[in-house]
C-alpha cells in the first residue's frame, strides 16, 4: 500500500521535492516508455512468462475493493493469466500510472503489493487515502471493472542469510514493503534472518496490519519482534505514546551496540520528516549529518530506504 515518496533511478526521482521541470521531464519520459511498451505488447506474440517478470507497462482490471480502516482500502487486481503469479520478486514494488480528472500528464506513485508474491491470478495493494493526494484519491475512486496501469520496480535485492538481523522501521503506510519482506523471509525455510519491526502510526486504527505481524511474532518467538508506537493512542491502547525515537529503537533492541546486532541491515520507509529524523541530512560533500540511526552507531551503507 505504501505511497512512498521516492522512486529509485531511473524511476525514483524525489517526486515531492522535484521542481516542476523535473516532474514534467520524468513524467514525459515515463509516459513515452509506457506508451511504447503498451504498443509493443499489443503487437508482440503472447508470452508464457508472468506479466511482471520483465519491465513493461500493463493495465490490470480491478477485481474487488475492501475498506479495512477509516482511510485505507485493499484492492485486488486481476492478472491476465489466472494460472500465473505476478512475477514480482522479493522485494519489489509497482509503479502506478494514471491520468485522473482529465490530466494530460500522468500521476506516478509506487505501491508495494501485500499479497503472497506466489499467489496466482491476482496482485493486491493496500492504499491509504491522503487528503488531496492525486493518486490515492484516484485509486480509492476505482470500481470493480476499472483499470489501472502498472510497471514493476525492483527495490532492495534480498539475499537470504546475507544479514543475521534486519531492523524494519516504518511510519504509517510505509509498512507495506516491510510486510512483503517479512513474509518473504519467513516463508523461505532456508532464510534464518531475525526480524525486528518498529512501526509508528498516528492512531491505533492505523495499525491495519497488526494482526498479521502479531501472528508472525507468535509463530516465530525469539526470531520476530514487533513494537508499535502511537502518536495519539486511545485511552485503552496497550501501545506506547509518541514517535519513533532513539530511545524507542534502543528499547526495541535494534541498537548495533547489542552483540546480537553486529550484522544488521536497517530498512526504512515512512513520511519525509520521519526519514529525515532517522537518516539525517546529506552535507555538501556527500557525508551524512545527524540522524537517529547514526547516533545509534549505524553506518550509511547499513541503511536502505524503500
Amino acid at each position: 500500500m505504501s505511497q512512498r515518496t521516492a522512486l529509485r533511478p531511473i524511476l525514483r526521482p524525489r517526486l515531492f521535492a522535484a521542481t516542476m521541470s523535473t516532474q514534467v521531464a520524468v513524467a514525459a519520459a515515463v509516459a513515452g516508455i509506457g506508451f511504447y511498451a503498451l504498443y509493443s505488447r499489443r503487437n508482440a506474440a503472447p508470452s508464457d512468462k508472468p506479466i511482471f517478470s520483465s519491465f513493461g507497462f500493463n493495465k490490470l482490471k480491478l477485481h474487488s475493493t475492501e475498506l479495512i480502516n477509516h482511510n485505507t482500502k485493499k484492492l485486488r487486481f486481476e492478472l491476465p493469466n489466472a494460472d500465473q503469479p505476478s512475477g514480482l520478486t522479493l522485494s519489489s514494488a509497482l509503479l502506478t500510472v494514471s491520468f485522473p480528472s482529465g490530466r494530460w500528464l500522468p500521476v506516478l506513485r509506487p505501491y508495494t503489493p501485500t499479497n503472497d508474491l506466489d499467489e496466482k491470478g491476482f496482485v493486491e495493494l493496500m492504499v491509504k487515502h491522503y487528503p488531496g493526494g492525486k493518486q490515492s484519491t484516484h485509486i480509492h475512486s476505482l470500481k470493480p471493472g476499472d483499470t489501472l496501469t502498472f510497471a514493476p520496480i525492483p527495490e532492495l535485492k534480498w539475499t537470504p542469510n546475507q544479514h543475521e538481523h534486519v531492523a524494519m522501521i516504518a511510519g504509517g503506510a510505509g509498512i507495506s514493503p516491510m510486510y512483503q519482506l517479512a513474509r518473504g523471509i519467513l516463508k523461505n525455510p532456508a532464510d534464518k534472518t531475525r526480524i525486528t519491526l518498529v512501526w509508528g502510526v498516528n492512531t491505533d486504527e492505523d495499525l491495519f496490519l497488526a494482526n498479521e505481524f502479531n501472528a508472525m511474532q507468535a509463530k516465530y518467538p525469539g526470531r520476530v519482534k514487533v513494537v508499535y508506537v502511537v502518536a495519539q493512542p486511545s485511552a485503552s491502547s496497550p501501545h506506547p505514546k509518541g514517535f519513533v525515537t532513539k530511545q524507542i529503537l534502543e528499547s526495541a533492541g535494534v541498537s548495533p551496540t547489542n552483540e546480537k546486532n553486529k550484522d544488521t541491515k536497517v530498512v526504512v520507509c515512512g513520511p519525509p520528516p520521519m526519514e529525515k529524523a532517522l537518516k539525517g541530512t546529506k552535507s555538501l560533500f556527500g557525508g551524512v549529518q545527524g540522524g537517529v540511526l547514526a547516533e545509534l552507531g549505524y553506518k550509511p551503507e547499513q541503511v536502505f530506504s524503500f
